[in-house]
């Protein structure tokens, strides 16, 4: 027999079967995308980009809070929500992240019911609403309308973090979650940079404690644009990764499949109740930073430029944490362990720097006296009375944007479902809201500001030292899509778009 006849008798040469996603992964940058406009890509700065990529939705997101939660940071960072008494502020912060604390808690079923673009329209609503109450208190001093407002913003605002954070932690691949969490923290918090611009243009020939109705009336007009902007989102199960991959979710979830969601995610992952103590101490820092320290040291010029600089560094040290949480020269679990040993070390380096200053500071009781405003520092004061605790307040904005971060980036780690990112991000803003509501409680009843900054202290180290056994032992080099699908009716191929075929861009 001929040797191209006998070949042709021989049975042809089995084929290893293609891991669909192994060869999403691995192969060209980009697969198979359905038809459409908001797939179709065009090449910007010599990357493909197109509407439907996570790298586009994050931005739309980012320019949602950069307009909305951007603005609110501003305004609650001038202290007392911009007003002489902080009275107003404590209790409608007290309304908002008790409200905040119980919505945020269910918000990631709410979230992978009725879709990110509607949840985070509906959370944008109670933003716009919050300032017009402070503009109306400049007026008629009716407090019931602030507390009512900050009410609905903790609704509101439950919503929206909550999806924010499924956004943030699923939709980027792996070896890029550092860098889109990094972008929308630079984003996010540049919007408080611009609306610290905007007191601070306004007053800064004012020594007075209030801010002007202009102030508020352009907060307010921001943050509707922040909410129209929400409406231009996409669902997640529009959107697909550039290796061709989708977001893993639920298939038709039900109010009753989503409840059981919450559950499973706690029993499935018990380890995850040794990081809510640090959810709960990742906000409680605002109260003691914006009224104790800001509001009642500085004047209203003097607050604003503070609250500029603040923010300013939360841009600075999410440029520096996101790059280096994706830095590939080492392992990602090693680049974990990195991340809490640096947050360890400032968090007694800034607040011991922070115990140094609070040990002169007059008490709430002189602070509160009617004349005091007088006394408060300018920032033509220089030397040790401004200086110095200018820089321990930017420090301060550092230490936050370091905290949040790597919380984000550390959840982020444990899975890559947008299923599983939402429900932990419902438990990281509930608990968070928790610590919150309860410390502008303390402020509101007149704790001491020597007790404010211990318990503040206290609260942050002793939440680090009970995360950690989840940083060093329980955040891998990879989450395979197996261990994301274990526990939904997804499979590999929903997860995967055109599985083996690739085309060149």
């Amino acid at each position: 027999m001929a040797d191209d006849e006998k070949h042709a008798a021989d049975p042809a040469p089995e084929v290893a079967p293609v891991d669909s996603y192994a060869a999403a992964q691995n192969g060209a940058e980009f697969v198979d995308r359905p038809a459409g406009w908001i797939y179709k890509g065009h090449r910007i700065f010599g990357k493909e980009v197109y509407y439907a990529s996570p790298r586009v939705q994050l931005l739309l997101v980012a320019l949602v809070c950069f307009l909305c939660p951007g603005m609110y940071n501003s305004l609650t960072g001038l202290g007392g929500g911009g007003q002489v008494d902080p009275t107003a502020q404590d209790h409608a912060s007290v309304a908002l992240y008790s409200t905040f604390a119980v919505v945020g808690f269910f918000s990631g079923t709410f979230a992978n019911r009725l879709g990110l673009r509607l949840t985070i329209g509906i959370g944008g609503l109670g933003y716009c609403i919050y300032s017009a109450s402070f503009l109306s208190y400049n007026h008629n001093k009716n407090i019931g309308f602030v507390i009512f407002a900050g009410a609905f913003l903790g609704v509101c605002a439950g919503l929206l973090w909550t999806a924010q954070g499924a956004v943030m932690m699923s939709y980027p691949p792996e070896e890029k979650k550092g860098r889109y969490i990094s972008t929308f923290w630079i984003i996010f918090n540049l919007g408080a940079v611009i609306g610290s611009l905007i007191p601070l243009a306004q007053n800064i020939h004012s020594h007075s404690g209030t801010v002007s109705d202009g102030t508020y009336a352009a907060f307010i007009v921001l943050m509707f644009l922040g909410l129209v902007l929400s409406f231009f989102l996409l669902d997640a199960n529009k959107v697909i990764r550039e290796d061709g991959t989708k977001i893993v979710l639920m298939k038709n979830p039900s109010w009753t499949t989503e409840f059981k969601g919450l559950w499973e995610t706690l029993y499935n992952a018990p380890y995850v109740l040794l990081l809510f103590p640090m959810f709960f101490a990742s906000n409680i820092f605002y109260t003691y930073q914006n009224n104790d320290m800001n509001a009642a040291a500085f004047n209203i010029r003097t607050r604003a430029l503070n609250n500029l600089l603040y923010w300013l560094a939360q841009i600075i040290g999410a440029v520096i944490n996101g790059y280096a949480l994706d830095y590939s020269g080492v392992s990602r679990s090693v680049r974990a362990k990195a991340s809490f040993v640096f947050l360890f070390v400032l968090t007694f380096a800034i607040w011991g720097g922070g115990y140094a200053w609070q040990k002169i500071q007059p008490s709430r009781s002189v602070v509160s006296a009617p004349d005091y405003e007088s006394h408060k520092v300018d920032w033509e004061d220089g030397g040790k009375l401004f200086i110095g605790p200018m820089f321990l307040y930017f420090f301060y904005g550092f230490y936050d944007a370091i905290w949040q971060t790597n919380i984000y980036w550390w959840m982020g780690s444990l899975s890559n479902s947008g299923r599983k990112a939402a429900n932990m991000a419902g438990f990281y803003k509930a608990f968070q809201s928790a610590g919150a509501a309860i410390f502008w409680r303390l402020d509101a009843i007149g704790t001491s500001y020597d007790t404010m900054f211990a318990a503040t202290w206290g609260v942050l180290a002793g939440s680090l030292v009970l995360a950690a056994p989840v940083v060093f032992y329980k955040i891998k080099d990879h989450v395979s899509i197996e261990e994301d699908l274990k526990f939904s009716d997804e499979t590999i191929e929903d997860v995967v778009v055109g599985a083996n075929k690739t085309t060149d861009v």
